[in-house]
Order: C-alpha cells, then sequence, then structure tokens
C-alpha cells in the first residue's frame, strides 16, 4: 500500500514529465445568463436572453490536458482545429495553461469543435445548464490533415515520456483519432515500450491495440459486448474489462464512478476503491482526472496499483469544483491522501468506529481493512497457539 513518503517520491518526478496528448481538442464555452435582465425580440416576439458573462476553456482533450498541467507535468497538444474566433480562444486557453501547442494543425476548411454552454445565473447566484449548442465537423478529417497528424506523432514521440489519446468525436473518422492514426499509434507504442501509451475513447476503446485504456463501464461493455441492452452494471463491466486485457495485453483501468476502478492486468482483476466525498458534486471531467493521475504516476515509475489509487484521488478533488473544469494540484493531492491515511490509521487502531469510517472512507474500503485486520489477528492467535 502506498504511503506519504512513496505519494511524495512519485509526485516529485512529475514536473521532469513531458505528456504528449493527441486527439480531439474542443472549446468550452459557458455563456452566463441573468433572466432578470431579459428582454422582448421585436422581431419575434421571444424572450431574448442576456449574456453578462462568457467563460472559455480548453474542453475534451483539453480538459485531461488541464488536469497535466495542473499536476505540473509538461504537456505537448496535437489536435486539428479551425482557423477561427473559437480556435483562436482554444489557443489562447492551452497556452495560458503553460501548454506547447506549436503542433496543432489550423485550417480554413475545419470548424474547431465547440460545446457552447448557456448557464442560467438564479438570483441566489447558482447556475445551471440549459440546451447546449455543439459546433462539430460533420465530415471525415480531410487526407491531407490525417497525413499531418501521422508524421507529427512519428516526430514527437521520440522525445517524450508519455502518449494520452483522447478520441471524443462519436462519429468514426470525423475526428483527429482515425482508423489509420489509430493503427499508427498502436505501432508506435510497439516501437517505443519504454513510453507511456493510454487511451481514452467514447465509442471505439475496443479497437485500440499494444496501448494503456480507461473505458467507464458502458464504454467497456458495448466494446465487447455492442448489442448488450441490459444494465452497465459492475459484474458486467468486470467481465467485458477482462476480456478488453485478454486482447490487448495492457493494463486496463475500469473506471466505476463512486465504486472505484477496477484494474485488470497480469495479476488479474484488482479492485481500488474511490475516494469518497461530501457535499455537491460535477462529475463532468471526473474520467480525465483520473487519466492525468494515471498517466503521470505510471510516467513516474508507479506500479500500476499506485496509479490508479492516484487517479482516485485527483478525480476525489475535481469532481468538488462546482461549473468549472476541476482540476487538482500536487498540494490538494497530498492533502487529500495524508487526510484518508490519517482516517484509515485511526480506523485500523480503533479510533473510529465503523459507521465514522465509512462516511469517510467508503463501504468497499472500510470491508477491505477489516478484512486484513482480522487476518493480522488469526495471524497472531496462530502464532501464539504454536508457541
Amino acid at each position: 500500500m502506498m504511503d506519504e513518503r512513496r505519494l511524495d517520491e512519485l509526485l516529485n518526478r512529475f514536473p521532469h514529465l513531458h505528456v504528449l496528448v493527441v486527439g480531439d481538442f474542443f472549446l468550452d464555452k459557458y455563456l452566463i445568463i441573468d433572466r432578470q435582465l431579459s428582454e422582448v425580440s421585436l422581431e419575434t416576439g421571444l424572450e431574448a436572453y442576456q449574456v453578462v458573462e462568457a467563460r472559455c476553456s480548453p474542453g475534451a482533450a483539453g480538459t485531461v490536458t488541464s488536469n497535466l498541467r495542473a499536476l505540473g507535468v509538461k504537456v505537448t497538444a496535437l489536435g486539428v482545429i479551425g482557423d477561427d474566433g473559437q480556435g483562436y480562444e482554444l489557443k489562447r486557453g492551452l497556452a495560458g495553461r503553460g501548454v506547447d501547442i506549436e503542433p496543432l494543425i489550423q485550417r480554413t476548411d475545419l470548424f474547431t469543435p465547440t460545446y457552447t454552454k448557456p448557464m442560467v445565473r438564479e438570483p441566489d447566484s447558482r447556475e445551471h445548464e440549459i440546451q447546449r449548442l455543439d459546433i462539430k465537423n460533420r465530415a471525415p478529417l480531410p487526407a491531407d490533415a490525417e497525413e499531418q497528424v501521422i508524421a507529427r506523432l512519428r516526430a514527437l514521440v521520440p522525445k517524450l515520456d508519455a502518449v494520452v489519446v483522447a478520441d471524443q468525436v462519436q462519429q468514426r473518422n470525423h475526428g483527429v483519432i482515425t482508423d489509420r492514426v489509430r493503427e499508427e499509434i498502436g505501432r508506435l507504442a510497439l516501437a517505443y515500450p519504454d513510453k507511456i501509451f493510454a487511451a481514452d475513447s467514447r465509442q471505439r476503446i475496443g479497437l485500440f491495440r499494444h496501448v494503456i485504456i480507461k473505458p467507464n463501464r458502458r464504454e467497456a461493455i458495448l466494446a465487447v459486448r455492442p448489442d448488450w441492452k441490459g444494465e452497465f452494471t459492475l459484474d458486467v463491466a468486470r467481465e467485458c474489462g477482462a476480456e478488453l486485457f485478454r486482447r490487448n495485453q495492457k493494463p486496463v483501468f475500469l473506471t466505476a464512478g463512486s465504486q472505484g476502478i477496477l484494474l485488470f492486468t497480469e495479476k488479474g482483476c484488482q479492485y481500488i476503491p474511490a475516494v469518497p466525498v461530501e457535499g455537491e458534486v460535477d462529475i463532468v471531467g471526473a474520467g480525465d482526472g483520473v487519466m492525468a493521475g494515471v498517466v503521470s504516476a505510471l510516467g513516474s515509475g508507479a506500479e500500476p496499483e499506485e496509479a490508479a489509487l492516484l487517479g482516485n484521488v485527483v478525480a476525489s478533488i475535481t469532481i468538488q469544483q462546482i461549473g468549472a473544469t476541476g482540476t487538482a494540484s500536487p498540494a490538494q493531492v497530498r492533502e487529500r491522501f495524508a487526510y484518508l491515511q490519517r482516517t484509515t490509521s485511526a480506523f485500523v487502531e480503533g479510533k473510529l468506529t465503523t459507521a465514522e469510517a465509512v462516511k469517510i472512507l467508503g463501504l468497499e474500503t472500510v470491508e477491505e481493512l477489516e478484512y486484513q485486520r482480522d487476518a493480522i489477528r488469526k495471524d497472531i492467535q496462530w502464532g501464539l497457539r504454536s508457541e
């Protein structure tokens, strides 16, 4: 089990890592609406929402990029965006976070994919989202843009420590991670076995080969059972995660929200509990927090189990940041981990009741600790009897 000394060892290596994030960079554009200022359109008679604030931030591949930068990791971005206002805002957001944007490809014949999110601000200052407006490219990635992506991948990979693949676009071959780009990523992973390659994909996680994958329950089940009509339960996900590992022979970090991570390696399936949090949460982007924590840890020499734990710690911090792209700093990671360690020690030493520990650590973690504590007691009793 990882302790604070080991955590410090890993976190201190993060600034020395350089990660390439390749994939679909979106712009998240929030338009804050004050309905108390609404007007009636003279032309249509409809309510005209009044925007009082606009916030832009990198989304999709940009979200995992922001998480990596917050952890202190150096990041280079490779994607294809439009030569438009949204592209300008996206590049400005990435550059402002210290990302190397030189390899980004801009084209006049493409849109910068954008999620425009109107947010109604209530009198108590709380905000809630109404109907989203999406700007996407509705045709396959042009062949010459695909060639540029592959050429830049080949040039960049030898210089970097890890590659994160963010396959966001649902329509096949309409985003940056086309069939050809995905195949090239697999080839590069074989050619550079000392580098970390990890992929996240909404629709095609089962098509990746030779790279670490991070599906959620739904993605894992549909990758193995595309005609599945039942519920996306943890038991079914466990079977499908095992099959994905059998096919790919690389670790599978299967995220299950508040139920933690199912980790599949040559050791079999291991359960890494989530880090419970109290109060309101926003789970959008939680998977990107996990990915950033996992890749940063693996690139720093962590074992897969340690990386999964660190990914869970990062996600537990990001989901508590409401209405924003949540990130976690090394200081926040240390603080959250220390709190978990103190709570775990207090429970093991009998200073916390089971009910108190469950509220902080979660039921699964407490059950595992009780099992370990009972096993130690039995070993001690057996040793005394043998004397």
